[in-house]
């Protein structure tokens, strides 16, 4: 019955996995949010997110903030966006190592995108919004790209999309989070604890020295993780950088390299005795000798140490990540009650400052400075796309729901200012479904049609 159980369930999670993308959960933990939030059940929902989370061990309780256990919202946004960031950070160290942000050839073209598309919007919205301090403190609100419903949409045109356009925009949503990620410790950084600050510095550096002693062990990293968490947490400094920190103080690299270890299983292999299958003894237990127990367990080693921490972390981390972080993030924070809204509350203020940055500044930022510097022969257009189809991709950066949500919550008070946090998660959800129609559209009519594809596949 346990194994049923057990099969049932892994089966399921797989057919989750296959049919079901991190991007359509988001859409759906959205769409639940809304009709929760503006239903009968609104008042419930706003003061759930209200319940104290606490880990407690004797005095000591992990999660708490100035004294006071955290609000389950406050959890949320503060230690599982943490591990989001973790996620990000790890996926950033990759490909600066060895991916496309590896040289500067291959990262320009996107970076210089994303520097358009973070600058952009914070001149849209600063022109737009009225010229108030509180209103201005949302200005970085409309600078990030959703990397998940972005490629979600783009892979809804399939093959008909060019590798480059992939490249592109996969990578300029990277650079975007780290850019985010800037503007988070920079702009977002409370009255600070000196106390806590070295705390986290030294915690930084017994990282670093695990990672210079080479230490392997994924559990090293994790818990000196959740020490450097609690430091930010009371340093001032936003608690998700810390998730930035850790992920670039993780190995990367292996002590032998990888053919070594592929060799060392190819030869443990080879020493193992060739055994006969037969259907009728598949399931009954074979006893293995000293020998063959020992070849087994070199094999397992070595098999362990082939994936480097950094990458074995990243993997561990994506299903998580993509399929209840993120979705519990959006049905948490997307939850807008429009109770005394008007559309009026989209035309003005912070929510039309937000709706325009990522509508108009997002594509207006990432397609005029590639534009520019292609002009300029600094960098070469993606491979095998057009000019329009280019524009369609830079609408799709408009889409940047989750950072943005994330930074709609460090501008604005949801105490003091939550009409404010309200109008700019209106603006949010409007430029975000805005730029996804409207890339798509562009993309339809811009891209080559699947016959075409077929016709140039067979002449070729």
């Amino acid at each position: 019955m346990e194994n049923l159980s057990t099969n049932v369930s892994y089966s399921f999670t797989a057919w989750v996995r296959k049919n079901i993308t991190s991007s359509v959960l988001l859409v759906i933990a959205t769409v639940a949010a809304l009709i929760i939030a503006n239903g009968p059940w609104g008042e419930g929902y706003a003061a759930f997110w209200e319940q104290p989370v606490s880990l407690i061990l004797g005095k000591f309780n992990l999660f708490s903030h100035n004294g006071h256990p955290m609000s389950l919202g406050t959890f949320i946004n503060d230690f599982l966006m943490a591990i989001f960031f973790l996620s990000v950070g790890l996926e950033i160290k990759r490909e600066m190592l060895c991916g496309e942000l590896s040289s500067v050839k291959k990262a320009l073209a996107p970076v210089i995108g994303a520097c358009g598309g973070m600058l952009l919007p914070v001149v849209v919205f600063t022109l737009v919004c009225p010229a108030d301090e509180v209103m201005q403190r949302g200005m970085a609100i409309p600078m990030a790209t959703d990397i998940a419903f972005s490629l979600g949409v783009l892979s809804v045109f399939s093959k008909r999309v060019p590798l480059g356009l992939k490249v592109f925009l996969a990578t300029l949503a990277v650079a975007d989070d780290l850019g985010g990620i800037l503007v988070i410790a920079i702009r977002y950084t409370e009255e600070m604890s000196w106390f806590y600050l070295g705390a986290a510095a030294l915690t930084t550096i017994v990282l670093l020295t695990g990672n210079w002693r080479g230490i392997r062990s994924k559990a090293f990293y994790f818990t000196f993780g959740i020490v450097l968490w609690y430091c930010m947490v009371h340093s001032g400094i936003h608690s998700t950088i810390s998730g930035v920190v850790l992920a670039f103080c993780v190995p990367a690299n292996l002590p032998h390299g990888t053919k070594y270890y592929i060799e060392r299983i190819r030869r443990a292999i080879n020493h193992f005795p060739e055994m006969e299958v037969v259907k009728a003894d598949r399931n009954k237990p074979t006893i293995l000798s000293d020998d063959e127990v020992s070849i087994l367990k070199s094999i397992e080693s070595a098999s362990d140490r082939l994936i480097s921490p950094l990458q074995d972390m990243e993997d561990i981390l994506k299903v998580p990540v993509n399929y209840y972080i993120l979705p519990i993030f959006a049905f948490a924070n997307a939850g807008v009650n429009l109770d005394g809204m008007s559309m009026g509350d989209l035309l003005s203020g912070v929510g039309l400052a937000v709706f325009l940055g990522l509508l108009i500044g997002k594509f207006i930022g990432v397609f005029s400075f590639t534009w520019l510097f292609i002009k300029l022969r600094v960098i070469q257009m993606p491979k095998n796309s057009t000019w329009a189809s280019l524009a369609s991709v830079c609408m799709l950066c408009g889409i940047g729901f989750t950072v943005s949500m994330f930074m709609a919550n460090l501008s604005y008070d949801s105490t003091a200012h939550l009409k404010l946090l309200n109008d700019a998660k209106l603006g949010i959800l409007c430029g975000s479904v805005a730029s996804a129609l409207v890339g798509c559209l562009m993309l339809n009519f811009t891209l080559p049609k699947e016959a075409e594809l077929e016709e140039t596949s067979n002449a070729e």
